[in-house]
């Protein structure tokens, strides 16, 4: 290299010491470069280097211009320090963001979805559902949130089939989905493979519930219009509906289909069947259709909702005055048994005989 560049990286070496600025990675290696010298970065020598050197700003201005210009070996070991102490400050931010991004809202979301998709895949399918399988699903990352990725899948699968998701072996850490609804072949209505129908008719028979036990045929379609499901064109759950809801649920005897009195043209109407009445509830049904509600707001509209909210009012006050009532009538009626029947038969006993059963007597 010529002299001339030379004084110039010297120079230039000597304005940064006066204006009290560290000497950037490029210019400690160009002037490494010129004297000929060269330090690996790891050198012993970079962790005292660092704590030599003063802090940026007026205070380590006015210390540094009193010392001595750092040797070309000094500040390529310098630059080697920082540049280590970058790369590991980047592996820790990565890791950081890696952690975050790992267990952040969306992924846990995938992830639920993932495993959901797996149990209703291995219903359908009719094979079993074993922890472990769910574990390699999710992925090792993911096993310590295991409890709370199956929640979230079971409520999903609760609310769209209406079924839970239970361990019906814990030896072997078998799962199943249960139908609410003992419907046949665990709620797929007919035999064979598929999916439940359970979630169909208990909506169903809340919108019965709702609409003073009875509702027209043609505002339960309306009603399944808005959560996709038309007469007449096949579902990918239910099939075709028109057939599962007035042919094969009411041949069950869940609901029950009728027409209309002196109605013409012919209308109809769908109530409860003796299966449903024996086998749930109305408070049972209106639980199911607030989780709905709230899980799938748009599903039901301004009237059914405020309908719900009535019906739920009156169903646990009613609850309310019910067990009132029992135990009302209950707890006095046992305690006058135990405590006042030998006080009652003595009185009696003791007490002297009426005149006028006397006179009877007589007679």
């Amino acid at each position: 290299m010529p002299r001339s560049q030379k004084s110039k990286h010297r120079a230039r070496a000597r304005r940064s010491k006066a204006r009290g600025e560290a000497q950037p990675c490029e210019d400690a290696k160009a002037t490494a470069a010129v004297e000929g010298e060269s330090t690996p970065s790891s050198s012993p020598l970079c962790e005292d280097t660092a704590q030599s050197l003063p802090t940026t700003g007026s205070r380590g201005t006015s210390q540094q211009r009193g010392r001595a210009e750092p040797t070309p070996a000094t500040s390529e070991a310098l630059a080697g320090t920082r540049s280590d102490e970058d790369s590991s400050n980047q592996g820790e931010e990565a890791e950081s963001l890696k952690d975050t991004s790992l267990y952040s809202e969306n992924a846990l979301t995938r992830k639920a979805v993932l495993l959901e998709q797996f149990l209703l895949h291995k219903f359908k399918m009719k094979q079993a559902i074993l922890k472990p399988d769910m574990l390699r699903i999710i992925g090792p990352n993911y096993e310590e949130r295991f409890p709370e990725l199956l929640k979230k899948a079971a409520e999903s699968i609760e609310i769209v089939f209406g079924a839970d998701v239970q361990e019906i072996d814990s030896t072997r850490q078998l799962y199943d989905l249960i139908c609410k609804l003992s419907l046949p072949n665990n709620g797929r209505v007919r035999p064979g493979k598929g999916l439940p129908k359970t979630s169909l008719l208990m909506n169903i028979l809340g919108l019965i519930f709702l609409n003073d036990n009875c509702i027209p045929e043609e505002a339960m379609w309306k009603f399944l219009s808005m959560v996709q499901v038309y007469p007449g064109r096949k579902h990918f759950i239910y099939g075709e509906p028109r057939k599962l809801i007035t042919k094969d649920l009411v041949r069950m005897q869940y609901l029950e289909y009728r027409q209309v009195s002196n109605s013409d043209p012919p209308r109809y109407e769908l109530l409860w069947g003796p299966k449903a009445l024996v086998e749930t509830t109305k408070t049972k049904i209106l639980k199911f259709l607030s989780k709905v509600n709230n899980s799938i707001p748009t599903v039901f509209p301004t009237d059914y909702e405020k309908m719900l909210r009535e019906q739920e009012e009156r169903a646990e006050a009613r609850g309310a005055t019910r067990a009132g009532a029992t135990v009302k009538a209950h707890i006095p009626a046992s305690v006058m048994a135990r405590r006042d029947l030998p006080r009652l038969m003595k009185s009696q006993v003791s007490r002297p005989p009426d005149k006028k059963m006397q006179q009877q007597s007589k007679n």
